[in-house]
């Protein structure tokens, strides 16, 4: 079982930055998906960001351009760069990683969540 640490949330104006990281006590390269989501209020979950074990990359429509979703499998951990915040970026942010075998997740885990609050 991996263990998903998340850090780097906080308060943030409108057009900041904020760098998001997920350490994990596993190896990430044996997962196939690691992946960002978020949850704001009244909202349900839903994915932003996702990478692959070979570097492929593919982003939510709303965040295309801004956020950048990078691993650094030497160091098991998983980033989540966001540039050019909006308000409607506020939400709790979830790092999660899957094993997916013949399009089955075989394992599915997530960190605690992060707050990240854009405002003015």
């Amino acid at each position: 079982q991996v263990q998903l640490v998340e850090s780097g949330g906080g308060l943030v104006q409108p057009g900041g930055s904020l760098r998001l990281s997920c350490a994990a006590s596993g190896i990430i390269f044996i997962y196939n998906l690691m992946g960002w989501y978020r949850q704001a209020p009244g909202k349900q979950r839903e994915l932003v960001a996702t990478v692959t074990s070979g570097g492929s990359t593919n982003y939510v429509d709303s965040v295309k351009g801004r956020f950048t979703i990078s691993r650094d499998n030497a160091k098991n951990t998983v980033y989540l760069q966001m540039d050019s915040l909006k308000p409607e970026d506020t939400a709790v942010y979830y790092c999660n990683a899957k094993r997916i075998v013949l399009g089955t997740p075989k394992d599915d885990y997530w960190g605690q969540g992060t707050q990240v609050t854009v405002s003015s």
